[in-house]
């Protein structure tokens, strides 16, 4: 079982599986197999940002750079322009967004996931990102800050 990183702001809670990595804007991360990643709505971002009415992520196929957007996220406050955290192509998008987008509040490090890719040098990518634990302390003070009690 995944150890889940986890802190209470106000009346929310925030929860960091221990399992990816992530990068600073609150994208998860996930190694898979044979250099393919998994791409996800970290819990701080996914909750900060509204409840998801619309998602938009390239198709099957495009090439990601890490830095460019990749996906385009609508919710009840804003529209959100997602920086890939990776570079690679798109083997596949998660189906359930079309007809399901609030999935990614349900289960944002499960069945909501974004996109699957392959990246081809997982070991120097992987370098590039946060770690659970530097990303945890990252977004904890975010959310301390939006709560003003830092």
């Amino acid at each position: 079982m995944t150890e889940i990183l986890a802190t209470s702001v106000d009346k929310f809670t925030f929860k960091v599986p221990t399992d990816r990595f992530y990068n600073a804007e609150g994208l998860w991360v996930r190694f898979e197999q044979d250099g393919i990643v998994r791409l996800g709505l970290g819990d701080f971002l996914q909750q900060s940002s509204g409840d998801v009415a619309f998602a938009d992520v390239k198709p099957a196929g495009a090439v990601l750079e890490a830095g460019q957007p990749f996906a385009s996220i609508e919710t009840i406050k804003a529209t959100l322009e997602l920086e890939s955290p990776v570079p690679g192509t798109v083997l596949e998008v998660n189906p359930a967004m079309v007809s399901r987008p609030e999935i990614i509040n349900q289960d944002p490090y499960g069945d909501g996931w974004l996109a699957r890719v392959r990246v081809p040098d997982w070991e120097s990518v992987r370098d590039r990102l946060l770690d659970p634990k530097r990303y945890f302390d990252l977004m904890k003070g975010r959310a301390e800050e939006e709560a003003g009690k830092s």
